[in-house]
């Protein structure tokens, strides 16, 4: 077997991952590895700023599904990465950084452009890499896939020493990885599921409340029929919006600090709260002793363990993936003739809270246009009915943001990016461009603020170069 450079390595690797798309910027420690992406068939994206490129990372994994990719220098080049870093992680966002390191004779030397990026993503990454051997690399790289990509996603970071980059090896790419220590749970327990079911029947105001893991799930078809099949009112958070249609009469809109009065005054009234891949985030919950008040039993449903219980008291953990579990309730709902007869009493529940909403509504009917003047929520509105809703919306932090999260009716998942955890400014011009490589196809609309937009306003240079509109 011929064997390659570690720089080799790392593109053959990204090759046999599907890597189709690379955001990144070149420096003097990651030079071995653009030598090599220069002679291969992966479409590297030039950015500005490397910010840009892992919001654009970001966006491109947010659309597809798929861990997006960067590659950046050592040093300086790395630091710059971090806030998207720090943001994927906040917005479970699976990523794969790639850094350029200074030799392995020169760590811990204060040499030129050297620093601990290992040490500095430690507690923002799912795991991150130091590749001080080239045999490692490919398994390094394969892990770093499988990480950022499964149980709760997240980003990785594989940092990678020059001297790494020109070593030879003969490579050969892991068809399996075994991490002892990381198994992540998909199927959740039968009788938790089956307990959970047997609430949600005797509960007289139930209500599901769905985040972001239903989306990284796919599990947006299961949660659809089980919320039809049910009869019961459903609400998201920022991150669920397009988990369910908005136009059907069951969704409810958005929760929390910018949700509606109806739909938080009815989290106030449920005896049964149904959480759904959420994590009750402080912006969603308020203050905790008065979050769900006559809640009864809180179910919670889960990918990832240290969720469980964290924020809220949780009566009925489930931990496993949200379209397994789903599936599984599907199941047991269809064999159970007496939750029809909830549905008659269920309606009546639905029916109060959509007076609440009627009392006080975010917006009044006719006051969204003002006299002589274009109001924010008419842009937005106008803005739908120009996409007739199908579109992908990027947007930046600000009050934008929570303007679009309450007036853009979502129809279907993945079509809202926009930063939830880490609110940073300055996410939605590059999330955006990375949604359009992702989805080519689609029209992709980016909404943002006159501070946000000044942020990482460079990437419109980027989007010019290669034709994003």
């Amino acid at each position: 077997m011929k064997k390659i450079t570690g720089a080799q390595i790392i593109i053959e690797s990204l090759i046999a991952e599907g890597a189709n798309v690379i955001f990144g910027y070149p420096g003097g420690a990651i030079l071995p590895t653009y030598d090599a992406l220069l002679d291969s068939k992966l479409k590297h994206v030039l950015v500005r700023h490397e910010q840009g490129a892992t919001h654009m990372a970001e966006g491109y994994a947010r659309v597809s599904g798929r861990p997006g990719v960067v590659i950046v220098t050592s040093g300086p080049g790395a630091t710059n990465a971090v806030t998207g870093i720090v943001d994927a992680y906040m917005d479970s966002t699976p990523l794969v950084v790639i850094s350029g390191q200074v030799s392995t004779s020169l760590i811990g030397n204060d040499a030129f452009q050297e620093a601990d990026i290992v040490g500095i993503t430690r507690p923002c990454t799912k795991h991150n890499f130091l590749v001080k051997d080239v045999r490692d690399l490919a398994r390094y790289i394969k892990e770093a896939f499988y990480i950022a990509g499964t149980g709760r996603p997240g980003p990785v970071v594989v940092d990678v020493p020059k001297d790494v980059q020109q070593a030879e090896y003969r490579f050969s790419y892991p068809e399996q990885v075994d991490l002892r220590g990381y198994k992540p749970t998909i199927k959740g327990n039968p009788r938790q599921i089956e307990r959970a079911v047997d609430a949600i029947e005797q509960s007289d105001t139930p209500l599901f409340y769905v985040g972001g893991g239903v989306q990284w799930s796919g599990a947006a078809p299961e949660l659809v029929q089980l919320v039809r099949g049910l009869g019961i009112p459903i609400c998201e958070t920022l991150m669920g919006l397009g988990s369910f249609p908005a136009s059907d009469p069951l969704c409810l809109g958005m929760l929390g600090m910018h949700g509606s009065y109806g739909t938080n005054t009815a989290v106030c009234n449920t005896d049964c709260l149904i959480a759904v891949g959420a994590r009750f985030d402080d912006r969603v919950t308020g203050r905790i002793a008065d979050f769900a008040p006559k809640a009864k039993t809180i179910i919670h449903m889960d990918i990832d363990p240290s969720s469980i219980s964290k924020n809220v008291r949780v009566d009925i953990p489930i931990v496993g993936d949200i379209k397994s579990i789903l599936q599984d309730m599907l199941a047991i709902v269809r064999e159970r003739e007496s939750l029809g007869r909830r549905k008659h009493d269920w309606a009546n529940w639905h029916r109060q809270i959509l007076e609440w909403k009627r009392e006080r509504p975010l917006y009044e009917n006719g006051k969204v246009r003002e006299r002589d003047s274009v109001s924010p929520m008419h842009v937005i509105e106008e803005l739908h009915n120009l996409t007739k809703g199908d579109c992908i919306i990027a947007t930046d932090v600000g009050q934008h943001q929570m303007w679009i999260a309450q007036l853009f009716p979502f129809e279907r998942p993945r079509s809202l990016l926009t930063s939830g955890g880490l609110g940073t400014m300055g996410y939605g011009l590059p999330a955006g461009i990375g949604a359009k490589f992702a989805a080519p196809d689609r029209r992709v609309v980016v909404v943002s603020g006159d501070g946000s937009i000044q942020m990482n306003i460079q990437e419109l240079g980027t989007a010019v170069q290669y034709g994003v509109d």
